[in-house]
């Protein structure tokens, strides 16, 4: 049976400590024009952030706030994600009273940016669990993943009735992904609605300041998402398939396998990284074509771009907007000093419009020839695992939508999302014929 205490004071406490005062904090920062917290602040918004990311480039490789230093100077986020002096950040608390009240009040539920999953932890144990993931993802094990996306991809748009209005984040740029990562994991069929449902109330996890509502609904959410892996993982060990979690179960390296929570962290992960984020490429993807016909008509008429035109969607309009990264010993950047605990903020979304590597870059441009050379997925050691599966299926799921439905156009009654951290759209309404709606 529950206590009182695990039931309400500790999560008022988890609340408190992880969200209420850091939201308390860069509100008034954002008050009184801290660029990190103007950032944090107007990111849920919906606002065009570009003028943000100019004014903070505008004030040197690493502008200093209230908070640390943050940056959108495009080489200045390559090599902060790839120096070994910088760490995941994640709060830390100290021996004080918030620490013992940390200690305290912390859950055991497998949390994403929370120890001991991949976006939270540094090597020794970091090399260790990517090292069991890596071959899956792979650019041969990808492509031979691309005839079969392609049938996923043709499915859906079958069972779309061309003369009805729809919302394409629920038909098809969330059932796609959740489709092709649910396979590679063994997830039945009758369980992906599930997964999807799970994935999509807990993208805010990522986020810092949560509100006392949306922060329960989290909770609840990532409780129920580690029970259900749990019965997916009995399921797995007791009927192995060619799937990566039966490898995983199975897996050693040096001897060593995976503990349960290891095991539960990396593939609760994958299983949501798999498809949230690439649900926000298929979504900005389609807003932004429909939004540039002059765009869709150089990719009708050279249909070899469509590869191209992925990775300028990453630039232009990421599914994640920053990360952060922690000091964790004295050391220079861009003749910067930065002291030990010090927190950076690399803007992933302002280092790609930055004009110094991206000629006009504010302009969303399909022909863009280095437009690869984008930051979205990282850098360094923790350079997206799905880097190459997320291009293919953003490739087929965008050019199998236009090419089944040329007039697909908007309607009105498009949402972002209020996150932070992931940047997509929550719904997207659309006609896809030129008369439908």
């Amino acid at each position: 049976m529950t206590s009182l205490a695990e039931e309400h004071v500790k999560p008022a406490v988890r609340w408190s400590i992880g969200h209420a005062l850091p939201r308390a904090v860069l509100r008034l920062a954002a008050r009184r024009g801290d660029l990190q917290g103007r950032i944090t602040v107007e990111a849920t918004t919906g606002a065009d952030l570009t003028g943000l990311f100019d004014e903070i480039r505008d004030r040197g490789p690493l502008a200093a706030t209230r908070i640390g230093f943050t940056t959108t100077r495009h080489e200045v986020v390559k090599a902060v994600l790839s120096d070994d002096a910088f760490v995941t950040a994640r709060p830390r608390f100290g021996a004080g009273l918030l620490g013992k009240l940390a200690a305290w009040s912390a859950t055991e539920v497998v949390h994403p940016v929370q120890p001991p999953s991949l976006l939270a932890v540094e090597p020794p144990a970091h090399t260790r669990y990517r090292k069991l993931v890596t071959r899956v993802f792979t650019a041969r094990a990808v492509e031979q993943l691309r005839a079969r996306t392609q049938e996923i991809a043709d499915d859906l748009l079958d069972g779309l009735a061309p003369d009805n209005p729809v919302d394409l984040i629920e038909t098809y740029c969330g059932l796609l992904p959740v489709t092709v990562i649910s396979e590679i994991l063994g997830v039945p069929p009758q369980e992906r609605s599930t997964v999807l449902a799970l994935g999509a109330a807990a993208a805010p996890s990522l986020d810092l300041g949560l509100s006392w509502r949306v922060f329960r609904s989290v909770e609840s959410t990532l409780n129920s998402f580690d029970a259900w892996l749990s019965r997916h993982l009995d399921a797995l060990r007791a009927n192995p398939g060619d799937n990566l979690l039966s490898r995983l179960i199975t897996a050693r390296e040096d001897g060593v396998g995976l503990t349960e929570r290891e095991l539960k962290a990396t593939a609760g992960l994958v299983l949501a990284a798999g498809f949230e984020t690439t649900v926000n490429l298929l979504g900005n993807g389609i807003s932004l074509l429909t939004r540039h016909p002059e765009q869709l008509a150089a990719l009708r008429a050279d249909p070899g771009l469509w590869s191209n035109v992925v990775d300028e969607v990453l630039r232009h309009d990421p599914p994640v907007l920053l990360t952060g990264r922690m000091c964790a010993k004295d050391t220079t950047v861009a003749g910067v000093h930065i002291r030990r605990g010090q927190l950076v903020t690399t803007v992933l979304a302002g280092a790609n419009r930055d004009p110094s590597v991206f000629a006009d870059p504010h302009r969303f441009d399909v022909t863009r020839p280095n437009a690869r050379d984008h930051v979205s997925f990282g850098a360094g050691r923790h350079y997206c695992l799905g880097a190459q599966l997320a291009r293919m299926e953003g490739e087929i799921g965008l050019r199998t939508i236009f090419e089944r439905f040329p007039d697909l156009a908007p309607l009105t009654g498009a949402r972002r999302r209020p996150t932070r951290i992931l940047r997509g759209f929550e719904r997207l309404p659309t006609s896809l014929t030129a008369t439908g709606g």
